[in-house]
């Protein structure tokens, strides 16, 4: 009865948070605990005895606890505005009593924090690790008081009818408080984990929290809270709330101040009960679904410290600094052209004469007077007559003749055939209306020597409409894969922001800077340069384009017979490529990782499928691929590189598919390339394979006809069979990487190629060119010593990727990967130009005396 008029009492009178203590199955634990603290320090309830002791930090507490004899614990301490101190409170259980625990329950002002000891934590497939030890840290209760004694109760109770003994130490966290740049070391484990606070200094906005330990392993967790209670500082429940990553040796937050209205923050580190999220090995499985586990010594020693992040001034700096080096190509693009057009101007001014005879202009042309060519099919940038020699340096300002505007007139044939031009639409099989055209193809594209003027035979309108399909092509591909590339990545970053989860992305965290929901702005800032020069190459191959339809309209000689036949829908299509790669690119960077990788490497292919079109269609624009063959053949690629991504790990079966169909696909690209297109994949093919290496290297033993084609395709074939040998055997992890190094290896072959026989038929480059080979070659070297610095990755987990995080190096603001990106758009905005002005130096030379090859 005294009891009862007790609690009443209490129950009357209480205010605050005192009945929010009662939960479902605890009630009669509370009810008890609530009456010692106004009925006295011991009661007897039933047959169980309650005990309240005045306690005292700093005090180890050795005592026995039985279901009939139960402890509560009062504490008190002084708090105040300007300090904040850590309570810990720590216990050790010498006996480990499964079926019935030890209960903790400490109560506080505003929350309430209970644990059974031994703790029980799950694992992965839900395996069970006991702990005897246990500390936990309790919350602190923001104060308005400059000074104000606050009490907490530590009670202990359990349903064992047999003796427990436990050790219980309440102490005092000194160093509580983080201080900006400064290292604070600590011990941490599953079942005592660690939190600080961290207030934000005057003048600071936003901070990176770092947390770094030698130890790769354990696994742990590190956790951005709110001040409030209680702190989620478990295992199984740290990632309810906050901004939290899983880590090994390196762990980096940015803070900024916005998002925490009380100015002030809660650094959380736990240690994980198993490894298997930071990439360890995993455990065996329990025999019983209810066996548990020992987890072994899981300490971790850990360092934390805060930093001040960059202020808005650096983020200006580095903007600026991003806009100023691409602005520089285009200022430096505008004075090469002024300087060009001077140079023009100039040549007007040595004009051939006006009464110049037809066989003085023929001569010019390198015709003889009777109109025909000279039997030499080598004289590459060399005119010829009458065994006078000039070279195309020489007559290039005495080449034009003038009529009213002072240009040369073509001849007579070739005006006529321009007249009888229709204007209306051409369709691209037009061409072969005559019944010979086949055997036609066929002595011209077998002949030994082949010149540009043979394999540049159809019209030029068709050819036109045939290459702008490349960009149009391209375009609509853009639009349609960039609307749900942007919609994804946009998706991706909200629910980082929502749900705080780091581990989804795979940034360079110690270099990450955020703005507005972006996490990491440098990042995509860096991709500008991909758009900027990407538009800046358009621009000048519009320019080009313009120019040389003046000269068509013009009628001028070197337009119509002379020079590599110009047509920029290839070029149009790499410059938006280019523009492409930055976008798709800087999406990537949104938020890297493993599922959306694609959209980094996609337009990299067909930047590099794009460029080998490109050179081969220089010397053989007749018979160069289609758009919608090219873009299949690219698109099965990137299908491919899905494939080896999603199922190549490991799978033999996949990289045995992938190495023959390689394999397969070079075999059948070196038989087009080596017979120009006159070859038949049909039903006959075998037989006609067998006839061939009968007659040829058995009856006669002859070598092959096209040397030059033959050494190409023999030092491809060797190249590509090599790159299908080592994924089949190493099978790298990275396949998206591997799929692109063999692309570039063949690109870079061909490139190699092209130059080599260019020189050897006595052909030359120019300044402009040459200077970009040079400036290029330079800026890919840099380029790909900051792109193997491998700041992050996603083949590996979250928390192995951080290991390989640094700092940033330029500006405070870039990382090795921002500068990657800055001299990869430079390089490839120079390979460009090499190839749209490597071949300048014929615009003056006839199309019958330029070598194929």
């Amino acid at each position: 009865m005294v009891l009862r008029n007790c609690w009443k009492s209490r129950h009357k009178n209480s205010r605050g948070p005192a009945h929010r203590w009662v939960r479902p199955g605890t009630a009669a634990l509370f009810w008890v605990c609530a009456t010692q603290l106004v009925c006295g320090t011991g009661a007897v309830v039933g047959e169980t005895k309650y005990v309240q002791k005045d306690a005292e930090f700093d005090v180890t507490y050795n005592d026995t606890v039985t279901s009939e004899n139960q402890t509560i614990y009062a504490f008190n301490h002084t708090i105040s505005r300007n300090k904040t101190e850590g309570v810990r409170v720590s216990v050790d259980v010498m006996q480990q009593q499964l079926e019935s625990p030890i209960l903790f329950v400490i109560r506080q002002k505003q929350a309430v924090m209970s644990f059974q000891v031994p703790l029980i934590l799950r694992g992965l497939y839900q395996r069970k690790y006991p702990y005897k030890h246990i500390a936990r840290t309790l919350c602190q209760p923001p104060t308005r008081a400059a000074s104000e004694t606050q009490y907490f109760f530590v009670d202990v109770s359990t349903l064992s009818s047999q003796g427990t003994n436990y050790l219980l130490r309440v102490s005092r966290v000194e160093s509580f408080t983080l201080q900006t740049d400064k290292t604070f070391t600590f011990t941490a484990s599953p079942s005592q984990p660690q939190f600080f606070k961290y207030v934000f200094p005057d003048g600071v906005d936003t901070v990176i929290v770092k947390v770094n330990s030698d130890m790769s392993f354990p696994c742990s967790v590190m956790s951005v809270q709110d001040i409030q209670c209680p702190v989620y500082d478990l295992d199984n429940n740290v990632a309810f709330i906050g901004m939290y990553q899983t880590m090994t040796k390196k762990g980096a937050i940015t803070v900024q101040r916005k998002d925490y209205p009380s100015n002030s923050f809660y650094v959380v580190v736990v240690v994980k009960t198993e490894d298997e999220a930071c990439g360890g090995p995993l455990r065996f499985y329990p025999l019983q679904p209810d066996e548990l586990i020992d987890a072994g010594n899981r300490t971790k020693v850990l360092d934390v410290m805060v930093s001040p992040a960059i202020n808005s001034e650096k983020y200006v700096i580095g903007m600026l600094f991003c806009l100023g080096i691409f602005f520089s190509f285009y200022l430096l693009t505008l004075l090469v052209t002024c300087i060009e057009n001077k140079r023009m101007k100039r040549r007007e001014m040595f004009q051939v004469p006006a009464d110049m005879s037809p066989a003085e202009t023929a001569s010019l042309l390198g015709k003889n007077s009777d109109g025909k060519t000279p039997a030499s099919p080598y004289e590459y940038g060399s005119f010829a007559d009458n065994g006078s020699t000039l070279s195309s340096e020489a007559i290039t300002d005495s080449v034009m003749s003038t009529d009213n505007y002072g240009y040369m007139e073509r001849s007579l044939d070739s005006v006529a055939r321009s007249r009888q031009e229709s204007l209306s639409s051409v369709e691209e099989d037009d061409y072969d209306t005559l019944d010979d055209i086949d055997s036609d193809k066929n002595i011209v594209r077998t002949k030994k020597y082949l010149c540009v003027a043979d394999l540049a035979r159809k019209d030029k309108r068709i050819l036109s409409k045939k290459y702008q399909i490349y960009f149009w092509n391209i375009a609509t591909i853009a639009v349609f894969y960039a609307l749900p590339v942007i919609q994804l990545v946009i998706t991706y970053q909200t629910v980082v922001n929502v749900t705080g989860n780091q581990d989804i992305c795979y940034y360079n965290f110690l270099c990450a800077h955020p703005l507005g929901a972006l996490s990491a702005f440098n990042n995509i800032l860096s991709n500008l340069g991909y758009v900027m020069l990407g538009f800046l190459f358009l621009l000048i191959v519009l320019k080009r384009d313009l120019d040389h339809k003046r000269a068509l309209v013009r009628n001028e000689l070197n337009a119509l017979e002379c020079g590599i036949p110009k047509h920029f829908g290839v070029y149009y299509a790499m410059g938006t490529a280019l523009m492409m790669e930055g976008l798709l690119s800087a999406c990537y960077h949104v938020c890297p990782n493993y599922t959306n990788f694609q959209f980094d490497t996609s337009f990299m292919y067909m930047i590099a499928g794009l460029c080998m079109l490109k050179l081969y269609q220089k010397r053989h624009p007749d018979i160069n691929a289609s758009a919608y063959t090219a873009y299949a053949c690219l698109a099965a690629v990137i299908f491919f590189s899905v494939l080896g991504v999603v199922f190549g790990k490991g799978n033999t079966v996949f990289w045995i598919v992938f190495s023959v169909i390689h394999i397969l696909a070079t075999l059948l690209l070196s038989t087009q390339l080596y017979y120009m297109g006159r070859w038949r994949l049909d039903a006959g093919i075998l037989r006609r394979i067998v006839y061939v290496i009968y007659t040829d290297c058995i009856r006669q033993c002859s070598g092959p006809m096209y040397i030059d084609r033959m050494v190409l395709l023999v030092m491809g074939n060797i190249v590509n069979w090599s790159l299908a040998a080592y994924g089949l055997i190493e099978r790298p992890n990275d396949f998206a990487s591997y799929l692109l190094a063999i692309a570039i290896c063949n690109l870079l072959l061909y490139f190699a190629f092209y130059i080599i026989m260019k020189l050897r038929s006595g052909e030359r480059i120019k300044c402009l060119p040459f200077v970009c080979i040079l400036f290029t070659a330079v800026v890919w070297g840099f380029a790909l010593y900051f792109f193997f610095q491998g700041l992050s990755t996603w083949q590996k987990t979250p928390a192995e990727s951080r290991e390989h995080n640094r700092d940033c190096i330029l500006l405070s603001f870039f990382d090795d990967h921002d500068i990657w990106h800055f001299l990869s758009s430079i390089a490839m905005f120079g390979s460009f130009l090499v190839l749209l002005t490597m071949d300048d130096d014929l615009d003056t030379v006839q199309r019958d005396k330029i070598y194929v090859f």
